[in-house]
């Protein structure tokens, strides 16, 4: 198993693995209030924390906050853009994600804020055929809103 060299670092002593150690992709979007009541209709959470606008403004954040599994939606976008990219260069397996590990919501992301998500692979275990990526979230201002780790089996194809 190899663990995360210097942050930025590409360099890896295991060349023959698709992806290599401080290897990154990145992915920023807008949250409008389409996205959040979007989700809330595909996955049929419409608390008030996410749809009722005059409910939150009693609270103490003072307006809605988009869901949290909408920020893990989109840690999976780049975990797809890292397999996108990994296809381009030519593989013989086929990557599957097996989940996220220690997801945390630091801070609300509100309607109208942008989200810039980072995925940087952090350890690589060629025996396993398994790669992990640590996932961070900052907002606009670039204050962390959520956190993960991913990781990814790269799978024999038949």
């Amino acid at each position: 198993m190899r663990q995360h060299e210097p942050h930025g670092t590409t360099s890896d002593p295991t060349p023959d693995f698709h992806v290599k150690l401080g290897e990154r992709v990145s992915f920023s979007k807008t949250v409008g209030e389409c996205d959040v009541y979007l989700f809330a209709g595909i996955t049929g959470d419409f608390s008030g924390n996410h749809v009722n606008e005059e409910y939150m403004k009693r609270s103490a954040f003072g307006q809605r906050i988009a869901h949290g599994a909408l920020l893990v939606g989109f840690m999976s976008t780049t975990s797809s853009l890292m397999i996108a990219e990994v296809e381009r260069r030519g593989i013989d397996q086929t990557p599957v994600s097996l989940g996220y590990d220690r997801v945390r919501f630091i801070k609300p992301v509100f309607i109208n804020d942008t989200v810039t998500v980072t995925y940087t692979v952090f350890e690589i275990d060629p025996e396993k055929g398994r790669s992990r990526a640590k996932i961070e979230v900052v907002n606009q201002d670039g204050v962390a809103v959520a956190a993960a780790e991913h990781i990814m089996a790269w799978v024999r194809n038949r």
